[in-house]
């Protein structure tokens, strides 16, 4: 499309060179997650420089032995999309008639999505106060498959204060059940968090 000229005759500069002032904004956009009764709830604090909603635990107030959980249901979706996104198209996870054959019966749930599933609670209970997720171990001791669901629930066995990070390494222990009571996974993790100062 030809370019039309101005008032004056002269054509208007080409697009790269036009600037488009946008406002900048400073406002903090609220996060749309859900919480469950069992995280803290409390107003959020922007951290000055992070423009962040530190909503979560702080270093400073965490306890040793103080606990928190979540539960989940777990649906077909989540092996099928659980498949598409680590790329372990497994036949367990995705073929049924194969899965019928197997000690299992059915299709299971990866390991490393249950694992995942597991380490989430971890980071919403350190929301915007968390520095670095630093270690995450687990171990599977039953099958997942949809239609279960799952309990994670950590337990704080220690604190290690590191003041030149800002903050603590929080040592946690999880365990994961189903609706059964039986558990399906355990896991260690440690988290370094910022502290309020």
């Amino acid at each position: 499309m030809p370019r039309t000229p101005d008032s004056n005759g002269a054509p208007p500069p080409p697009r790269s060179a036009r600037r488009v002032s946008t406002p900048h904004r400073r406002d903090v956009i609220p996060n749309p997650v859900n919480r469950v009764a069992s995280f803290p709830r409390r107003e959020g604090v922007v951290r000055p420089g992070l423009g962040i909603d530190d909503s979560g635990r702080w270093y400073d107030d965490v306890r040793i032995g103080e606990t928190f959980s979540r539960s989940i249901t777990i649906t077909d979706t989540h092996l099928v999309l659980g498949a598409g996104l680590i790329g372990d198209f497994n036949p367990h996870h995705v073929n049924d008639e194969y899965a019928k054959t197997t000690r299992f019966g059915t299709r299971i749930l990866h390991g490393t999505i249950t694992s995942a599933l597991m380490g989430a609670p971890v980071g919403m209970y350190f929301h915007g106060t968390a520095i670095a997720y630093l270690e995450h171990a687990a171990r599977f001791k039953a099958p997942v498959r949809a239609g279960d669901t799952l309990t994670s629930t950590w337990t704080v066995v220690a604190r290690h204060d590191k003041p030149g990070h800002g903050g603590g390494v929080v040592v946690l222990a999880g365990v994961c059940r189903n609706q059964d009571g039986n558990v399906v996974a355990e896991a260690d993790g440690k988290m370094l968090v910022h502290a309020r100062g």
